[in-house]
């Protein structure tokens, strides 16, 4: 059986990426079943933060290797926040610290102003490979958060043709849709060929 390593200690991102590699045969590991360094997401895109977590895991463990980053672009706030996502109110801010600074950004904005997409890139690196594929949504930025499942910035991002917000959808609802979905759709093509 084929070995992958998720270069992530993020157990909501782990869940999502295991069912979608699970039918693929591999055993799934993650960066929480190992002692490799955490990788510093110093990058300036995604695609470079997501080929350095590969890179750097899969040199760590020699184990073929999946990494992804993900940002929420707005475009009333420029593409932001972008690669700095994860730690936009902060470097050690929580989701919901995330969502209440994106809240402010965004007052009085109409909502013909709100557009956003989702964005993640996922790099694989192994011996002789190097590959990265991304995948895209587009939606809104609603003013009140829904919905209490997902993550992140999940309470208050609607997808274009949707009226639930990610949080109120269950995961395989989001899984059919997501910009994560669409990236790991793309891997996955890409691992049954190798």
């Amino acid at each position: 059986m084929k070995k992958i390593i998720l270069a992530t200690n993020n157990l909501h991102k782990i869940e999502e990426i295991q069912s979608f590699l699970s039918p693929l045969g591999f055993e799934i590991h993650s960066a929480r079943d190992t002692i490799i360094p955490k990788t510093e997401e110093n990058q300036p895109t995604l695609q470079r933060n997501a080929l350095k977590k590969a890179r750097e895991t899969f040199r760590a463990t020699g184990i073929l290797t999946l990494a992804d980053d993900t940002g929420l672009e707005v475009f009333y706030l420029a593409l932001q926040p972008g690669v700095y996502s994860a730690r936009y109110a902060g470097e050690n801010a929580t989701y919901h610290d995330n969502c209440k600074k994106l809240r402010r950004a965004m007052t009085g904005v109409p909502l013909w102003r709100r557009k956003a997409q989702f964005r993640t890139v996922v790099a694989i690196v192994g011996q002789g490979i190097e590959q990265t594929v991304e995948g895209i949504v587009e939606g809104i930025i609603i003013e009140e958060p829904r919905g209490d499942l997902g993550f992140g910035y999940d309470p208050l991002f609607v997808p274009n043709g949707y009226s639930k917000t990610y949080a109120e959808m269950t995961m395989t609802e989001k899984n059919q849709l997501s910009h994560r979905a669409h990236a790991l759709e793309k891997a996955v093509q890409f691992l049954s060929t190798i």
